[in-house]
C-alpha cells in the first residue's frame, strides 16, 4: 500500500499516562492532523497488546488514519490493522510481506544506508529513520546524522520518516534531507494540550519538508 501526504506519523507511549488519558491523548492529535499511527507497546504481554490494539484501532477507524502495530504481526492480523512497523530484530520485511500480502502497510526501521535499501527491495511501503535527536522513550536508539538521513531518502523510492526526539522547535533541522514526514512520540503523547502540540507540530513539518 502506498503512503502519500501522511507528513505526521504518531507512534504511542503509555509512559507517565493512566489508560484514559492515553486513549484521549491519541484521539485528541488524530482530531488535530496526526495522518498516520503506530500502536507501540513494548514490555506488554501479547493479551494487553492486543486489547490496546482494538481500542486503538477504534479511534483510527473513525479519523480514517492508518493503524499500525508495532512489531507485532500476529496482532496487526488480529485486529486487521491497516499494517505492521519492523525493527532490525523482528520478523524480516519479505517474510511480513508473504505473510500479509500486498494490500497491507510494512514500514521499517533504518538507520544505514545498507539497511534502507535491503528494506525497500524486500517490500517495505515506508522507512521510519532515526535517532536524530536523543529521545525521552524507553527505546534504545542510535543517533542517526541528518547527512545519513538524507542520503537514506535520496537512495530509495518509498516515503521516509525521520524520528528521535523531533519536536516543533527543532524539527527544521532535517529540512537538507528532504524527507517525506516526521514520526513523533513525546512531542504528542506528553503534551498538556495535545490539540494545541500536534497543530504547532504540523506547522513545522511542513514547513521543513516543502
Amino acid at each position: 500500500m502506498k503512503i502519500t501526504n501522511r507528513p505526521l506519523y504518531l507512534v504511542t507511549d503509555h509512559t507517565h499516562l493512566n489508560d484514559e488519558d492515553f486513549l484521549q491523548q491519541i484521539d485528541l492529535a488524530c482530531e488535530a492532523g496526526v495522518s498516520l499511527l503506530q500502536l507501540r507497546e513494548k514490555h506488554r504481554s501479547s493479551r494487553e497488546i492486543y486489547q490496546w490494539a482494538i481500542q486503538v484501532k477504534r479511534i483510527a477507524d473513525r479519523h480514517h488514519i492508518p493503524l499500525i502495530i508495532d512489531d507485532r504481526l500476529d496482532i496487526a492480523q488480529a485486529v486487521d490493522a491497516d499494517g505492521v512497523h519492523l525493527g532490525q530484530s523482528d520478523l524480516p520485511v519479505e517474510v511480513a510481506r508473504r505473510i500479509l500480502g500486498n494490500r497491507k502497510i510494512i514500514g521499517a526501521t533504518t538507520k544505514t544506508l545498507k539497511q534502507a535499501k535491503l528494506a525497500e527491495a524486500q517490500g517495505a511501503d515506508y522507512l521510519g529513520v532515526g535517532a536524530i535527536f536523543p529521545t525521552q522513550t524507553h527505546v534504545k536508539t542510535v543517533h542517526t546524522s541528518i547527512e545519513t538521513l538524507g542520503k537514506i531518502k535520496a537512495a530509495v523510492h518509498i516515503p521516509v520518516y525521520a524520528i528521535g526526539g523531533l519536536k516543533a522547535h527543532n524539527v527544521q533541522a532535517i529540512e537538507p534531507a528532504h524527507v517525506d514526514g516526521v514520526a513523533v512520540v513525546s512531542a504528542i503523547m506528553q503534551a498538556k494540550n495535545a490539540k494545541a502540540a500536534t497543530r504547532e507540530l504540523l506547522t513545522a513539518i511542513e514547513a521543513a519538508i516543502e
